[in-house]
């Protein structure tokens, strides 16, 4: 895919103080020098910076389960390079229509008593229409009645759409930014970044909590990591939830051949998103299986503590829950119980 020129917002840049470790300028914002020099410390004082941090904020030291539906799956009109979801490449994934309630409810009712905390429901859209919100908020209103934290991630949103499921119950939203503004082009080009900045507007303002992170391994610069969580810890205030994916090269797709980005730089981005998003949930997503238990574990180590919880995710293989289990056993990690969300606002 070949990258263009965007005309978004430009991702705006504070300027770097004379000491690169100090962590905020007078304003409250990050540097893009600054989250380099982070990523730049030897690994064992950065994993020890990211611990402190995760200590003072989460001193129970608990880890959320989340449980993530694909409740319309394919079809999608967008060309994210990375996305077995499009409609225009060749994947294994076929398109399928919206699930029916009752199909939700069971898996969120299978999701709580496997342990989880929220329940996150995904559809393959460029923009719900306001027929899809219509039984998307049943849905919402359905999960919420078992007691779990919903989520759901639709595409982009309109503020009355936002405003909808907000009314309906839904606690997060989630719509990730991907990458830095400056790669973003490189990976897709039917949708701009400033349209996912105002879907995250939209979200803030109809009073839900955000979800938002991105995708680490598709061939972008260190620095274009440290741009993209720039961005998101300058959101004021940044996301309640940081998903962080490490990409899975799905054959058919544009990233099908990419090199898997070195395990030892994917936990240095955890600790980093844990280090500049304090209070946030950070979450080990997508590309957690291949990771293997021992770079997972050093997540951990590096501040995530959230994860999503299952066999499936959208449309990759997540490790079964009984192996999720068995791993937080053994490192010794207790797992959240209140299924109350945590708000930053």
């Amino acid at each position: 895919m070949q990258a263009t020129q965007t005309t978004d917002k430009p991702l705006t840049q504070v300027k770097s103080q004379k000491d690169l470790h100090k962590e905020v300028d007078a304003s409250g914002a990050w540097s893009v020098a600054q989250i380099e020099a982070l990523f730049a410390l030897p690994f064992s004082d950065l994993m020890f910076k990211a611990q402190e941090t995760h200590r003072t904020n989460f001193p129970d030291g608990d880890v959320e389960l989340a449980t993530l539906l694909s409740i319309k799956t394919g079809g999608c009109p967008e060309d994210c390079g990375y996305c077995p979801q499009a409609a225009r490449y060749d994947t294994d994934v076929k398109a399928s229509k919206l699930m029916d309630l009752d199909e939700v409810l069971e898996a969120a009712k299978a999701a709580k008593a496997a342990g989880s905390n929220r329940f996150c429901m995904g559809a393959a859209w460029r923009e719900p229409k306001d027929r899809d919100i219509e039984k998307v908020t049943a849905m919402i209103k359905g999960v919420k009645a078992l007691g779990l934290e919903t989520c759901a991630t639709l595409g982009m949103l309109e503020a009355s759409q936002a405003q909808a499921l907000q009314e309906a119950g839904l606690d997060f939203y989630n719509h990730n930014l991907d990458t830095s503004e400056d790669f973003y082009r490189s990976v897709i080009s039917t949708r701009g970044y400033q349209d996912r900045l105002d879907t995250i507007s939209n979200v803030r303002a109809a009073g839900m909590s955000v979800c938002c992170g991105g995708i680490v391994g598709m061939g972008e610069s260190r620095e274009q990591r440290a741009a993209f969580l720039a961005r998101l810890a300058n959101l004021s205030p940044y996301p309640e939830s940081v998903p962080i994916n490490h990409l899975v090269p799905v054959a058919g797709t544009p990233l099908a051949e990419q090199k898997p980005l070195d395990p030892l730089e994917f936990v240095r981005t955890i600790a980093v998103a844990r280090i500049t998003m304090p209070r946030a949930r950070v979450r080990l997503s997508a590309g957690r299986q291949e990771l293997g238990r021992a770079v997972q574990a050093m997540c951990f180590q590096a501040g995530a503590n959230s994860i999503f919880y299952g066999e499936q995710l959208l449309t990759t293989g997540n490790p079964e829950a009984e192996q999720d289990r068995e791993l937080l056993a053994e490192l010794g990690l207790k797992t959240k119980q209140s299924c109350k969300a945590e708000v930053l606002v």
